[in-house]
């Protein structure tokens, strides 16, 4: 499993508009909906359950990384995207710094070990901390969506 497989290229946004952890999480909710990648008629329960999920404890991992995630019956297969504010949002990270790059993944509900191995993927990209570099740097979507795409030959080479 690539980031591509399950992130969205075009739900990608490099200028979030939002600048609260609600919002953002709302607005790439609502990135899947344009992207098609999610129904429109679902994206409230979805955000609610990825909402509920934060407040089991921040998604905030530091270094200015966030992963909000849940699983939700209404999706057949993991979707996630990835969006970037250049500002910076508070998310609570555990390190008390704002989030610049924030992947939004959601799952089947009954589909634990996928949804386990994307947050490793994710996981593993992100602890390059040149990749998250060039990552907040990108200056545009196409460019966040080639560097996604560099990390998937990089690291998962078939």
């Amino acid at each position: 499993m690539r980031l591509l497989d399950f992130l969205a290229a075009e739900a990608t946004v490099a200028e979030l508009q939002a600048v609260e952890k609600e919002d953002v999480i709302e607005e790439l909710v609502g990135r899947l909906v344009s992207a098609g990648k999610l129904n429109k008629r679902h994206a409230k329960v979805v955000t609610k359950a990825i909402l509920e999920r934060e407040a089991l404890g921040s998604t905030g991992v530091g270094g200015g990384i966030a992963v909000p995630h849940a699983k939700h019956s209404s999706v057949k297969q993991i979707i996630g995207c990835l969006g970037r504010s250049k500002k910076g949002v508070d998310f609570a990270a555990i390190d008390g710094e704002p989030v610049y790059l924030v992947f939004l993944l959601i799952s089947p509900s009954d589909q634990p070990g996928p949804h386990l191995k994307a947050l490793e993927h994710i996981s593993v990209v992100l602890r390059d901390e040149n990749f998250s570099r060039f990552l907040t740097r990108a200056k545009d979507n196409e460019e966040l969506v080639s560097l996604l795409a560099e990390a998937d030959e990089k690291f998962y080479r078939d």
